[in-house]
């Protein structure tokens, strides 16, 4: 592993507000709005919030890893319909999983480099909106259909075949690596033979966090940061709250579940993996001294990030090397963080890194210690539930995270927190995060 030492500290930024769509599985409740109307919908809230106003946006950046063909630059189509000022630049990032956190850091660094002083930074995804995809062999067909005679058709329809007539979903193509050949889910599975961990260890963790999502939904938590609804153009219905969360979920339903990935050995079953998931979700950027001269209080601060590789067939880990780096560049151990976001790709995802950072042995070979360098205690991970039960729009994650992470810091009274994602083509990013500005840390 390439060797890691402290590092200056960024200047701190200033998270003044945010807001989330409510998340959808795919094809249901929000299968009718495109990603372009999802990130508009989050935008506009922002702005009329009275913190700022369409003409105070200096940039808009946007993640997102599906690109709808009619949105090549997603930000700037969303900037735009959002009534943001034409002559402000926008642009879209993708870093799979983590997108939603790196149009964060890439704010970050367009501030700090004075080249704008508020963004509005998020992630938006339509996974309902992922093409279907005709094989070679029809496109190929097809073209030629395009510049043939009418006559000629006719003729080439004895060259059809049946097996060219089904569509490849896009969107399987997009959940396996090509690097290792692998889809998200095997990856899933592979951690779950290294790291010796149950089916039932796995279903208990989607419990909880089907538990935790719903209780924090009763308690008024999780809607402060939805908005309060999105109307589905095609019925008109609004959208209240996330679809995911299952108050009567159990663990024998959970049990009763097959395997997808392994079909005869494996323990990874769509209840204790992620949905596949509609939403956006956005947030207001600035230096604690444009806030300071704006009269806003923020929600919360950014103090740094870390971004990683790691090996694509063990992508799930990518949480573990990127918090390592964030803790050695930044000088901290994990307790001095009271607060812990870990996304839920898989339970046994979250297991696995959990494992792996109490590993003395993983720690030797992997991260270059002598002896296992953390733990976090399940009662800071997750509090709220995760993208088990809320759900995971891969372009919107990331930035989701940072929201549910400063309110949870917010609602505690608790000061620092620490988010994290693994990301498909094995990466891992963190970010830290604080309630109340200490320069000191």
């Amino acid at each position: 592993m390439k060797s890691i030492s402290h590092k200056k500290l960024l200047p701190p930024l200033a998270v003044v507000s945010g807001v989330r769509t409510p998340f959808a599985k795919a094809f249901t409740s929000l299968a009718g709005e495109s990603a372009v109307s999802l990130g508009q919908a989050v935008v506009t809230d922002l702005l009329q919030r009275g913190d700022v106003t369409a003409d105070d946006i200096d940039e808009v950046v946007f993640g997102n890893v599906s690109t709808p063909a009619d949105a090549a630059n997603i930000a700037r189509v969303i900037s735009l319909k959002s009534g943001i000022p034409f002559d402000r630049p926008a642009h879209s990032v993708s870093r799979n999983c983590a997108s939603g956190m790196e149009s964060i850091a890439e704010a970050w660094q367009i501030i700090r480099e004075g080249r704008a002083n508020v963004i509005v930074a998020g992630g938006t995804e339509s996974m309902s909106s992922v093409p279907l995809l005709w094989k070679p062999e029809m496109q190929q067909w097809l073209l030629r259909s395009r510049r043939a005679s009418l006559l000629n058709r006719i003729g080439m329809l004895t060259e059809l075949r049946p097996g060219w007539l089904t569509p490849v979903p896009a969107l399987e193509l997009g959940l396996k690596d090509p690097s290792c050949g692998l889809s998200m889910g095997q990856t899933a599975e592979v951690l779950a033979r290294e790291f010796g961990i149950t089916r039932s260890e796995q279903d208990e963790f989607a419990l909880l966090s089907h538990q935790r999502a719903t209780a924090a939904w009763e308690r008024c938590f999780l809607g402060g940061e939805v908005l309060h609804s999105v109307k589905i153009p095609s019925h008109g219905t609004p959208v209240t709250k996330d679809v995911g969360p299952r108050a009567g979920q159990s663990l024998d339903a959970l049990a009763r579940l097959k395997p997808i990935f392994d079909k005869e050995h494996g323990t990874v079953t769509a209840g204790n993996s992620c949905p596949i998931t509609d939403g956006a979700a956005a947030l207001l950027l600035m230096t604690p001294e444009e806030a300071s001269s704006r009269g806003l209080t923020p929600l919360g601060y950014l103090r740094g990030y870390a971004v990683t590789g790691c090996d694509p067939r063990r992508m799930g880990l990518g949480p573990v090397y990127a918090m390592h780096r964030l803790l050695i560049e930044s000088g901290h151990q994990l307790s001095d963080f009271d607060l812990f976001e870990i996304n839920e790709a898989f339970a046994v995802q979250v297991l696995s890194c959990l494992k792996a950072m109490n590993s003395d042995e993983f720690a030797r070979q992997e991260l270059g210690h002598t002896s296992a360098w953390g733990d976090i205690p399940l009662d800071r991970l997750n509090i709220n539930g995760g993208a088990i039960a809320i759900g995971h729009p891969v372009g919107t994650s990331g930035t989701r995270l940072i929201l549910t992470l400063l309110r949870a810091l917010r609602e505690r009274g608790l000061q620092r927190g620490l988010a994290s994602l693994c990301v498909g083509g094995g990466q891992g990013m963190a970010m830290w995060v604080e309630r109340e500005l200490e320069i000191d840390s």
